[in-house]
């Protein structure tokens, strides 16, 4: 039509009471804002190292590993530490109910409900069965336009992978979501659940490549015990530490120990123990210990 501007491609509609909701193509490009791209702390002054910093506002940190390894908890802590530094944090939750999370959370001294009563919190659980693609991405932009966060979180990713018709789509999807949200200089975190425990351990689709920080969280077997191992594989922000460390979940979050500097393998979660003494970290079953002092 001449003299109309109007955008191609495909979108996703609703027909709700009263008519049709369309949800437009999402134009990254079309979107940018400045923005302190000062680092945000992840509330464990040791990962803050591994990391080289924390996490970057306008970047994209994707956590994966096994079920139960702690991706959640990482990630729950990351975002408390932002919320309590005064950002407005978004959290969509794909696989489990949000009563669940906020119980977890607090057993682990991390309690949302302080920040959900502040309205500076907007957690929500979503049925990805009964959200279009391009609807989940209408609820990102009201999280960030309207809100204000400047913290969303998608945990996880697992589930949004099934939501699409195919490979393809996801890509690009996700692709053009994570270019807006790094436009407008949202510090974004992913969670990706692999396949497996310490054997085959895979993803249904590679998104690796589409984030800027990458953490790898895995379990290994030392001494009769299973241990968790946390690695971050790459950052495109800042000089990261290339080490392994193990961590533990306590009744402070997540806490980080030494590097794993005796063992092999620890990321094939069948480590080959090298050294003459054991550097893993000591247990405490009355409260949760603090990180070994790093070297």
């Amino acid at each position: 039509m001449r003299g109309v501007r109007f955008r191609g491609g495909h979108h996703d509609f609703e027909i709700k009471p009263g008519g049709l909701c369309v949800y437009p193509r999402l134009v990254a490009a079309e979107h940018g804002d400045r923005y302190d791209d000062t680092p945000l702390s992840t509330g464990s002054e040791h990962l803050d190292n591994l990391l080289g910093g924390g996490i970057v506002p306008g970047t994209t940190t994707l956590l994966s590993g096994p079920a139960g390894v702690g991706k959640t908890t990482a990630t729950v802590q990351a975002m408390v530490a932002g919320l309590a530094g005064g950002a407005k944090a978004a959290y969509f939750l794909l696989d489990e109910r949000l009563p669940t999370l906020i119980k977890r959370s607090k057993s682990l001294g991390m309690d949302l409900m302080p920040f959900i009563d502040a309205g500076t919190l907007d957690a929500r659980a979503i049925d990805p069965a009964e959200l279009s693609p391009g609807e989940f991405v209408g609820a990102v932009r009201d999280a960030v336009e309207i809100f204000g966060a400047k913290i969303v979180v998608v945990d996880s990713l697992n589930a949004y992978l099934q939501s699409m018709p195919n490979e393809q789509f996801l890509v690009l999807q996700m692709h053009e979501l994570l270019s807006y949200l790094g436009q407008k200089g949202i510090a974004t975190i992913l969670i990706l659940g692999l396949h497996g425990i310490t054997g085959d351990i895979r993803s249904d689709i590679d998104l690796s490549y589409l984030a800027d920080t990458v953490l790898q969280l895995r379990y290994f077997e030392a001494y009769g015990e299973v241990r968790q191992a946390i690695s971050v594989i790459k950052t495109r922000t800042a000089r990261h530490e290339r080490t392994i460390r193990e961590f533990q979940i306590t009744e402070q979050g997540l806490s980080v120990g030494d590097t794993l500097r005796d063992f092999q393998g620890v990321l094939t979660g069948v480590p080959t123990f090298s050294g003459e003494g054991s550097r893993l970290m000591k247990k405490d079953d009355n409260a949760g210990a603090g990180p070994a002092s790093p070297r």
